[in-house]
């Protein structure tokens, strides 16, 4: 066990599940107590407190609906008062609402700016009230947003494209507190989402420069890389987290 971040508080948003889940696993096992925001499985988000509290860390696993910012910034007002500090936010949370921009819906536009764009803004807004220097905001983003490679992706890539500008600005305001904003772009990974058996993984594959997808651990590895004392000098940047899809 790496102890980089013992005594450390995250809150993960959207850790019941996928990328999210490695990355509240990742961040236990590096010695941090970390709460999870999950919309509606219970029953995973339970498994994901045990593999926690297994790795020897405090977890609380929060229900709330990212697309909804009263919701968001009890979320993070309810980690920090129960776990006691907020060290680090993980914006992990997302919709993933795909489709040719003609047949996309003034509904699914606002859920997908709401959960990816409005949600990270509003955490990131709590979690300064609480966040002492050293602090951590990671926002997680998408290879898409540099490299639109299939039809169907304007909404969300627009969306996760807007987490450039929170990330570079937000680190500059932060920046005299101490606290670092980065983003990570993670590219084609191993989820229910988009399996790396699916009918479409030889040919995603094919745009990496590895020739194949990541696990969620890869993912979590470079959160918890940015989360650490390795990452103290780092803020403003993004970390592209995708085999070489977008070289």
């Amino acid at each position: 066990m790496n102890n980089g971040l013992a005594d450390k508080v995250a809150l993960v948003t959207g850790g019941g599940r996928g990328i999210g889940a490695a990355v509240a696993l990742r961040l236990a096992e590096d010695g941090a107590d970390v709460a999870f925001t999950f919309q509606q499985n219970r029953r995973r988000a339970d498994e994901v407190v045990d593999q926690i509290k297994t790795a020897g860390r405090r977890a609380i696993a929060i229900q709330a609906d990212s697309a909804d910012p009263a919701a968001v910034a009890a979320a993070v007002d309810r980690a920090s008062g129960e776990l006691g500090r907020l060290d680090i936010l993980v914006n992990n949370a997302g919709a993933f609402l795909l489709g040719p921009i003609e047949q996309l819906s003034l509904a699914e536009f606002e859920q997908t700016v709401a959960v990816n764009v409005r949600a990270p803004f509003v955490a990131s807004q709590a979690v300064v009230r609480h966040m002492p220097a050293g602090g951590r905001i990671i926002n997680i983003g998408s290879n898409v947003a540099e490299r639109a490679v299939f039809p169907g992706f304007s909404l969300y890539a627009m969306s996760k494209t807007a987490l450039t500008g929170l990330t570079k600005a937000l680190g500059r305001e932060l920046g005299g507190r101490a606290i670092t904003v980065n983003l990570v772009n993670p590219g084609p990974t191993d989820t229910e989402l988009n399996p790396a058996d699916g009918p479409n993984a030889a040919a995603i594959n094919g745009f990496t420069a590895l020739g194949h997808y990541a696990s969620p651990a890869d993912v979590a590895a470079t959160v918890a890389f940015l989360a650490g004392p390795g990452g103290s000098y780092i803020t403003g940047a993004t970390v592209n987290v995708d085999g070489g899809f977008t070289i």
